[in-house]
């Protein structure tokens, strides 16, 4: 295996983490308090042209790696795991499927300003009684002819209010079950379309997750995206490749919280000589970052698979496990050290601390990791 970036993927890379030092770190906190979400950072990403980072130039991404992306993520989310999550869910999961499945004429209409920074994408497929099990599909979607009509409503969907282009998915044959799912691109400010409840999070408290909620929503025929009843497989492809930005989040989250904490133990005394002096304190950094190079080895094997179009699903499912559990093992650790100042808003330990969860959770919990990984080994 090979990881290493082509001379301008790094500078790329190195073009995010000064702008994460320079502008993202400092609002982290802000952004989280006042649960707002990033517009000022996801502009400033149109303008790096960092919003399709590794799709193909002729429809406006800039042509890079998958593997940088991912890098791109971990850096955004060492700083601001808010950002990061925008970035992720709208490359990875809004702006996929349209790649993946939609033709020609819906990539120029609907792919090109997601790319170009233009547009923001989301992925609605969570429903109060289809999150782990997304075949248990309540949302409907009845041919009425010359439109689509669409009831039903949709939950914890990130970026949300303030996403232009949604991936929705809706079940058009009852009878079909998950074979009867099929996918629809679905625009903001359609009739029919509006927003429920705002979630109120632990944690990435700015990214902006809503209830979507569709009345007799008209679709054009024409934003059937992929085949009639492809719906349910479109959305676990998409999951796949999505967790692997979920796995980047976890080791950005982690890694910014050991930076944090090493300088932390570095400054602060504890009787008359600093913390860092400790074994015990260099022990714990220690096994703290072999875990997250660890994780990191696990993340950018999976993403090297897909880049390669090799078989990923279960590389993806290990890399999103163990860097999601290294995460919160890593941040409640680094808290641990800092004591009550690791428990206080002051300093940066509680909010990586309340970020990490939700990476072992979306996009397919831990026990779903599980799942895909132990049917890969055969284990029945």
């Amino acid at each position: 295996m090979n990881f290493k970036f082509s001379v301008d993927e790094q500078k790329v890379i190195d073009l995010i983490h000064e702008f994460g030092v320079n502008e993202v770190a400092p609002l982290a906190a802000e952004i989280d308090e006042q649960e707002r979400f990033p517009q000022e950072h996801r502009n400033r990403l149109a303008e790096l042209g960092m919003m399709g980072i590794c799709y193909p130039k002729e429809y406006g991404g800039a042509g890079h790696s998958y593997l940088a992306y991912i890098a791109v993520i971990e850096e955004l989310a060492k700083h601001c795991s808010t950002t990061s999550v925008m970035l992720s869910d709208h490359h990875s999961l809004g702006s996929f499927p349209l790649s993946e499945f939609g033709t020609e004429e819906q990539k120029q209409k609907y792919l090109v300003p997601l790319l170009k920074g233009e547009k923001l994408g989301a992925f609605a497929v969570t429903e109060p009684s289809a999150g782990s099990d997304l075949g248990n599909q309540q949302t409907t979607a009845v041919d009425m002819g010359d439109y689509w009509l669409l009831n039903g409503s949709k939950i914890f969907i990130t970026n949300g209010f303030y996403a232009d282009t949604y991936f929705v998915t809706a079940m058009t044959d009852k009878s079909q079950r998950s074979r009867g799912i099929s996918g629809f691109i679905v625009e903001k400010g359609t009739p029919g379309f509006t927003f429920g409840t705002k979630e109120k999070k632990m944690g990435i408290r700015g990214s902006a997750t809503y209830e979507l909620v569709f009345t007799d929503c008209k679709i054009p025929k024409e934003n059937l995206l992929g085949e009639l009843g492809k719906g349910f497989k479109m959305a676990l492809m998409t999951l796949d490749g999505g967790r692997i930005g979920v796995a980047a989040q976890a080791l950005g989250i982690a890694q910014g919280a050991i930076d944090h904490c090493k300088k932390y133990v570095t400054e602060h005394m504890q009787g008359e000589q600093g913390i860092s002096q400790y074994q015990f304190t260099q022990f714990e950094l220690a096994d703290m970052q072999t875990r997250v190079d660890a994780a990191r080895l696990l993340v950018y094997r999976a993403a090297q698979a897909k880049q390669e179009h090799e078989p990923f699903s279960h590389l993806a499912a290990m890399g999103k496990l163990y860097a999601a559990e290294a995460a919160t093992n890593v941040t409640r650790r680094c808290a641990q050290l800092a004591g009550y100042d690791g428990y206080s808003r002051t300093y940066p330990f509680e909010r990586f601390m309340r970020d990490a969860k939700i990476t072992e959770i979306y996009e397919g919990t831990s026990e779903v990791q599980r799942m895909v990984i132990s049917s890969y080994m055969g284990i029945k």
